[in-house]
């Protein structure tokens, strides 16, 4: 459990930083006006961000998904390791179950984090921000609000995660058998890099209409007056102004940031959990256990 835990953590700060700029482009794009569109698509995002803000700006409202995002995998990865152990059986059903599991259970943690990223990420740079960082956010967030302001958007944020998680873990071990991820591969890292983007792409395909919903929820009222009762609301406003597309918009960026992302969280849990348990097998003398761990055992 421990070991699990350790891995999730290790691969959570692996995918928060070399994803965060996608994750900034992905929420512009999902909130800009229709009437007066800021940017005209995603490089053209990436490009006016770096310009206005230096690459520092892509990296904005980091601090709130490092330490999220960190404990977030953490909780992931320990839950569906143990989940699946408690289910018995390493089988596609019970991977997906896990995955799913452990995906409404880090909305406790996820909803808040979110909320102060992408507020902090749609605020204007310069000495007139609202926000000085993650935990000013959440304070003031809860001064004006209270305990339900934190949870804005948990709703979506549960219809999103449950089942992309569900997906997400599924692919990654049909994924893993299929390409025959076996210790002492000399293409095994290449291969758990294809998995886990892939398996990346697959969660946030699954769900992503439900993202641009939470997303326009949590910053609703951050730039005038509130606009959406609920989701329902949204999605009915969303798409009567906007149509289809709206449900659509940042999707370029957030593949773009998806499969790096998880590449290199996937392969770090990997990398970590065989590292440790190489160790404790050695320290124990059972060369036997020093075998990779398998992915499809997390």
């Amino acid at each position: 459990m421990a070991l699990d835990f350790l891995a999730g953590c290790a691969g959570g700060v692996a995918g928060v930083l070399v994803g965060h700029p996608f994750d900034t482009v992905k929420v512009r794009l999902q909130v800009q006006s229709v009437e007066k569109p800021q940017y005209r698509g995603t490089l053209h995002c990436f490009q006016a961000i770096i310009k206005q803000e230096s690459v520092l700006g892509l990296y904005r409202g980091l601090g709130s998904p490092l330490l999220g995002l960190t404990f977030i995998n953490a909780l992931v990865f320990g839950v569906q390791g143990n989940t699946l152990r408690a289910l018995g059986r390493d089988s596609p059903l019970n991977q997906f179950l896990a995955g799913a599991a452990a995906g409404a259970i880090q909305c406790v943690i996820c909803c808040p984090m979110e909320l102060a990223k992408t507020r902090l990420q749609l605020q204007e740079a310069g000495p007139a921000r609202t926000y000085r960082g993650p935990l000013d956010c959440l304070a003031q967030i809860y001064r004006q609000e209270g305990l339900r302001g934190h949870n804005r958007g948990m709703v979506s944020t549960l219809l999103r995660e449950t089942p992309s998680f569900g997906v997400y873990f599924l692919t990654y071990d049909v994924l893993t058998r299929a390409l025959g991820c076996e210790p002492g591969d000399r293409l095994l890292v290449p291969k758990l890099l294809l998995a886990g983007g892939t398996s990346g792409i697959a969660s946030w395909l699954s769900t992503y209409p439900v993202d641009v919903v939470k997303s326009r929820l949590q910053a609703d009222g951050l730039q005038g007056a509130p606009r959406y009762r609920g989701i329902v609301d949204c999605v009915q406003q969303s798409y009567r102004d906007e149509g289809w597309r709206v449900f659509t918009r940042g999707l370029a960026s957030t593949l773009l940031r998806a499969f790096p992302v998880n590449a290199a969280t996937f392969a770090t849990v990997t990398v970590v959990l065989s590292y440790a348990r190489g160790e404790e097998a050695r320290l124990e003398g059972d060369a036997g256990s020093a075998a990779l761990a398998q992915p499809s055992s997390l």
